[in-house]
């Protein structure tokens, strides 16, 4: 009979206990959420980015990374941005040059700095007017672009010249040190299959393992025009340079046939008498048999151009 006295007593004590934790609870929640409805006046700390550096600076690394902030606002309001921080962006291309340093004024972008962390400034204040930054000027330079870009042509197609680039060079800034030392940059690989008919687009510039250096565009545009072509031969005599006197010399053959490419409206304006194939009498060696000829003259409009047979016998006679 005791013990069942003494455990009746021992569950109302639990009881009790659960009861008197949930007053507790909800007592402690209703007083946090009163103290957090109330005002408060408390400086944070919001942190820094720093966007659209002028192309011509460099910033010091030793810049401010966070800003202090003294707001005037409910509870909540102070907790969530001591918890969250929302990071304010500083476009420094709203910045003022001033004694050697970027001067980005608070007020004056007060509209831009509102909008990114939605404080009201009429209960916010930055303690600082103003924020400067030291900077060091870069070297500016004009830099050549070369075309990485491959295009393959379908069957019976070709292009007189080569890819174009506009354009073909950009200004770029950096440290005096790199930027003297550099002499040109390339596009990104780019590879065009069958082509059949007039190429252009846009290419990215290749900026890998260039962190350092800022760029006035990172593209340029490309093009090149493509034409219908086709193959023809003409039979070009063969000229021997620099025979000496008295020195005569016989080959085989006297004649070879010349093989070009050529856009299909320019094929009738080819003639033999545009070639000029030659064979150097200098270039023999005591013991050769046969000299090598090449083509020293063609037209400008014809390309891919070769020889049915470069090696010449020759016989000389004195």
């Amino acid at each position: 009979m005791f013990k069942n006295i003494r455990f009746k007593r021992i569950s109302i004590k639990r009881s009790s206990l659960k009861t008197f934790g949930f007053f507790l609870l909800f007592a402690s929640l209703i007083w946090f959420f009163v103290q957090i409805s109330k005002e408060y006046t408390q400086v944070i700390d919001i942190p820094v980015s720093y966007v659209n550096v002028p192309m011509d600076k460099s910033i010091a690394k030793e810049r401010p990374q966070n800003l202090k902030l003294r707001i005037q606002d409910k509870g909540f309001a102070i907790w969530y941005y001591k918890i969250f921080r929302p990071e304010v962006k500083l476009d420094l291309g709203k910045a003022l040059e001033e004694n050697g340093e970027l001067v980005y004024n608070f007020e004056a972008n007060r509209e831009f700095l509102e909008d990114q962390v939605n404080i009201n400034f009429e209960k916010a204040r930055f303690i600082q007017e103003s924020l400067s930054i030291k900077y060091q000027p870069k070297k500016k330079k004009r830099v050549k672009v070369n075309p990485e870009i491959d295009l393959s042509y379908a069957v019976g197609y070709s292009a007189r010249e080569p890819v174009k680039l506009r354009p073909d060079s950009i200004q770029v800034s950096g440290p005096e040190n790199i930027i003297d030392t550099l002499q040109s940059l390339n596009t990104v690989y780019l590879r065009i299959n069958n082509i059949n008919t007039n190429v252009s687009g846009k290419v990215k510039i290749d900026t890998s393992s260039l962190g350092m250096l800022s760029f006035y565009t990172n593209e340029v545009s490309y093009s090149q025009e493509v034409e219908k072509f086709t193959e023809g031969s003409v039979k070009v005599p063969i000229e021997v340079l620099n025979l000496p006197e008295n020195t005569n010399i016989s080959i085989f053959p006297k004649e070879v046939l010349v093989y070009y490419q050529v856009n299909l409206k320019q094929y009738e304006m080819v003639k033999a008498e545009n070639f000029r194939v030659v064979c150097d009498y200098n270039d023999i060696d005591d013991g050769d048999d046969f000299i090598i000829a090449r083509i020293s003259e063609s037209p400008s409009f014809v390309s891919n151009l070769r020889l049915n047979e470069r090696k010449i016998q020759f016989v000389i006679k004195r």
